[in-house]
């Protein structure tokens, strides 16, 4: 009397109701594998090009904001002149930047 009837939901949407559910998903994806996952990797890969082609003379920043040149690359250490006469050995990975040359003395 005062209770009204409940009805049980009909499972009609079908499979068009179960791939539209799935689509704002599949968008959400897309938009973060262009904006963050893509770049990302192409960040990285510039890096690693980079480390591997540094060479004598090459005028770097480290990930400390060290400037100087290069004097010896290894496989895995770079040795940087810092000033004259002044060496110091950091690991490849610690090089963030590659300068144009005459950099250093233009500063």
């Amino acid at each position: 009397m005062f209770i009204s009837n409940a009805y049980a939901q009909s499972a009609g949407a079908g499979a068009d109701g179960g791939l539209m559910s799935f689509l704002p998903l599949v968008l959400m994806f897309v938009v973060l594998y262009f904006l963050m996952i893509r770049p990302q990797m192409k960040r990285q890969k510039e890096q690693k090009n980079m480390m591997e082609a540094l060479a004598k003379n090459d005028e770097v920043v480290t990930s400390g904001g060290i400037l100087g040149k290069v004097t010896k690359v290894n496989e895995s250490y770079v040795t940087i002149e810092v000033a004259e006469g002044t060496e110091i050995v950091v690991q490849k990975v610690a090089v963030t930047m590659l300068l144009p040359k005459g950099t250093i003395k233009a500063i």
